[in-house]
């Protein structure tokens, strides 16, 4: 997502081409560092915002929102990016649809991607997997052994819970995955109306380093 900001007065394109190079470089590595120093100052906020909207408690996760600063063309204006490199949190930014076959794991809380794709291994190697139609609904089920018990740990104790605790007998079916076509994902981290609401922190502190010049 891209947010453009307007530039008046001292930052006018038209008035900056009149300043000198030295005055021009000058400018430039001012409002660099009032941009680094508003980053610093708003990621706290942003931060915040962002572990509000999810439920992912590793803290990885809230610390890979970040704000940097691209400041290495002399002739081009600093630009101050905020955002994340987890591909998937677009998705949320933004809502849409993800198309494709795709299998949801059955628990009550989420299951890492690699975690999950283990198991996934571990029931299709091993030959217990297969799909069942569930009043419309196509899941995969685990023919539980004890010698694969371990991968399916959580699903097991899952299972037990919902069947009031009962012991899990060798051969029994266990469900692991839903599988789907589509999802539908809702949009729930505005990360851009949360940076427009921190504009004016990143406007006043470029013209806080603007003064000392």
């Amino acid at each position: 997502m891209l947010i453009k900001a307007s530039v008046s007065g001292l930052l006018d394109p038209a008035k900056l081409d009149a300043w000198t190079k030295q005055k021009q470089a000058a400018i430039r590595t001012a409002v660099g560092n009032g941009m680094r120093k508003a980053g610093a100052q708003v990621m706290p906020q942003i931060r915040a915002q962002m572990s509000s909207s999810f439920r992912v408690a590793k803290p990885a996760f809230v610390k890979s929102m970040r704000a940097k600063l691209y400041d290495r063309k002399p002739d081009r204006m600093p630009a101050l990016l905020i955002g994340s490199k987890i591909p998937w949190l677009g998705i949320h930014v933004k809502g849409g649809v993800i198309s494709g076959s795709m299998l949801i794991p059955l628990l009550p809380t989420r299951m890492g991607r690699k975690a999950f794709k283990r198991v996934v291994d571990t029931v299709l190697r091993s030959g217990a997997g297969h799909f069942v139609n569930v009043n419309g609904k196509i899941i995969l089920m685990a023919e539980y052994q004890p010698e694969y018990g371990k991968a399916l740990s959580r699903f097991r104790r899952e299972y037990r819970t919902k069947n009031g605790g009962k012991r899990i007998k060798a051969g029994t079916d266990v469900p692991i995955a839903i599988l789907i076509k589509s999802a539908t994902m809702r949009r729930r981290f505005d990360l851009g109306g949360i940076v427009n609401t921190h504009l004016h922190t990143i406007a006043a502190e470029i013209q806080q380093q603007l003064k000392a010049i």
